[in-house]
């Protein structure tokens, strides 16, 4: 008889081809086993797959073969009980089962106990008054309560049931269920709700709470339907909708992370991450698959990380440096769209344009800073471009044409010698040009990994603000995403104006990704916790020592939490989305992880393996 037999109950009662046991009995007899007898004697059942290898029932726990199981059950409830005290239970990270059986109690017989009971309390009232005692307020709470229990299960709004919940934890070691015991013990006792181990019912307790539907312990404790409603079991920590992208797997309880960042109040987002934890890799995958839904991205790449990405799916990638054929003319206009003036248009990219010029020229004076404002406003008006302009028209003025503008201006020695640099200097080839670039597909990288370091905050303003005025064009769902954005938060104005999208994209459809592995530098920026807090998703991946009390602090993290980024490993983490959270694991498919891999030695093999599938056909 197998363990599963013995422990379930089941026994088989084994006879041979003469239909007497096998054992004893008068025609016992030695007869010839066919083989096919033999092989289906040797057939494997589910019971003997699932069943331990061996089995050991003492009074206070179960060893099941290299495992400790011990049942416990709930004695006692409080008067009033909250919602979701058994969250923490559930969402202990240990291995255990709990299984709660719910009986109903027919309303009649309820009411004829609950007449008896109230008489009893009634009757111990009136005595306390007959012998002139101090009112007991236990008595008077206790009678109030049978009274309007009484009251709502005559009026149909409650029913009783007798309910029955049982915990069984598992462990490899007596310390370690010990530990796991008095974890569990703190946590209800706390709740004032007290549980005791099954003493010498292991069996019937592990029995009643595998799932078969047996309950043999029949311990059970009366509640009505509000306080039942509080068990709820399926309250562990989930973000998994009907509709959005796949981010991970909940590391808790293995369900799938699925979010849609456009159903929330606003569609950005932040990831912060040490080096090599992984965040570039998650935002990767996660652009992968919001192309899949009709999504356009746009990434600016510091690193050029993304060049490969964009060939595997046929987008477009742009080279932003000094060396490129790509230009951006930062003077270029949007079409106002149908909520908007071309005056209000022509005033915003005056503002842009100044706080581009502070970054390029290193700071501006209040006298060079209206001077630069009045020189923009007449570059754009030797070009006839007026607020009653037709933008559709028009042939946007390049830098040299605002140096030109400037220098006829009284006191502009100063800023125009730090401007001719760009006009006609080393780096005239990147700004002084017409705008050559065409974002018209479902997936653009900007790289400015060959720009300058100097230049680097200049380019990326450049660029995004060349995106923002493409995204104003038409209404449509897109993805920003703005790689080592600190970067960006290095100069007030580049923050600023990265603070301005988050703040306005909503409006035309845009979600914007910030990531960054230097924490503590994006947030010392002004604007640094103004956009974490204008983005609805936060991604913390793995920290490092010296950024974590910072992340702390900013993202109210509990001191596990706080561990748990400490140790997590490469694409671990925590994501927060709206009000919840939960800790993740980035997983991929073997052809997403080939796609979107930044491990230098598995794009080394995966070269080394197309270079010798490129020989072989030339061969």
């Amino acid at each position: 008889m197998s363990i599963f037999d013995t422990l379930f109950g089941k026994t088989k009662k084994e006879t041979n081809e003469g239909g007497y046991p096998a054992s004893g009995g008068a025609r016992a007899s030695i007869l010839p086993v066919l083989p096919e007898e033999i092989y289906e004697s040797a057939t494997l059942e589910l019971q003997d797959v699932i069943a331990p290898s061996a089995l050991k029932i003492e009074p206070k726990s179960i060893n099941l073969g290299d495992k400790i199981a011990r049942t416990f059950f709930i004695i006692s409830y409080p008067k009033f009980l909250t919602d979701n005290w058994f969250s923490p239970i559930i969402n202990l990270d240990k291995v255990f089962d709990v299984s709660i059986f719910v009986h109903p109690i027919d309303t009649s017989l309820a009411l004829r106990q609950f007449q008896k009971k109230v008489a009893e309390v009634q009757s111990q009232i009136n005595v306390r008054e007959s012998k002139g005692m101090v009112r007991d307020p236990m008595l008077d709470t206790a009678y109030q309560d049978l009274e309007g229990l009484r009251d709502s299960l005559m009026q149909a709004q409650e029913k009783m049931f007798d309910v029955g919940v049982y915990i069984t934890i598992y462990a490899d070691n007596d310390l370690e269920l010990f530990k796991i015991e008095n974890e569990i013990k703190s946590i209800l006792e706390s709740k004032l709700i007290y549980i005791k181990p099954a003493l010498f019912q292991q069996e019937d307790g592990f029995k009643s709470v595998i799932p078969i539907g047996n309950d043999l312990m029949n311990v059970h404790q009366k509640l009505n339907s509000e306080p039942l409603s509080s068990i709820f079991p399926f309250v562990s920590f989930d973000l998994t909708s009907d509709k959005g992208i796949l981010y991970g797997v909940n590391r808790h309880n293995s369900s799938l992370v699925i979010f849609d960042r456009f159903s929330l109040e606003n569609y950005n987002s932040v990831t912060f991450a040490k080096s090599g934890s992984g965040k570039s890799y998650a935002t990767k995958l996660e652009i992968l698959r919001s192309l899949m839904f009709d999504i356009d991205v746009i990434v600016i790449d510091p690193e050029r990380e993304y060049e490969y990405l964009a060939e595997a799916v046929g987008g477009r990638y742009f080279n932003i440096s000094l060396s490129s054929d790509h230009h951006i003319n930062p003077f270029d206009l949007p079409m106002p769209r149908e909520d908007e003036t071309a005056e209000d248009v022509l005033r915003s990219n005056i503002i842009n344009l100044v706080g581009l010029f502070r970054l390029m020229l290193g700071g501006l004076t209040p006298e060079e800073d209206s001077m630069v404002d009045r020189a923009i406003s007449e570059t754009y008006a030797m070009k006839d471009i007026t607020p009653s302009s037709d933008f559709s028209n028009i042939e946007p003025p390049l830098l040299s044409d605002f140096e030109m503008v400037l220098s006829g201006m009284e006191g502009s020695d100063s800023v125009v010698q730090r401007l001719i640099k760009y006009t006609r200097g080393s780096w005239s080839t990147f700004l002084n040009k017409p705008s050559n670039v065409d974002i018209n597909k479902k997936f653009v990288v900007f790289s400015v990994r060959d720009m300058e370091d100097e230049l680097k905050p200049v380019a990326m303003y450049i660029v995004t603000h060349y995106i923002w005025n493409a995204v104003r064009k038409n209404l449509k769902k897109r993805l920003l995403v703005v790689d080592e954005a600190w970067w960006m938060m290095k100069s007030e104005d580049t923050a600023s104006f990265l603070y301005s999208i988050a703040k306005r994209g909503r409006k035309y459809y845009l979600g914007l990704a910030t990531i960054t592995q230097d924490a503590a530098d994006f947030m010392k920026s002004p604007y640094g916790v103004p956009i974490v807090t204008n983005s609805s998703i936060q991604i913390l991946l793995k920290q490092s020592p010296s950024t974590i009390d910072v992340l702390q602090k900013t993202f109210n993290l509990t001191d596990e939490e706080k561990y748990l980024l400490l140790e997590s490993g490469v694409g671990e983490g925590i994501f927060f989305a709206g009000m919840k959270h939960v800790a993740i694991k980035v997983i991929a498919s073997y052809t997403e992880d080939q796609i979107i891999t930044s491990d230098p030695s598995q794009i080394l093999s995966i070269k080394k393996a197309k270079a010798d599938l490129e020989e072989t056909e030339n061969t």
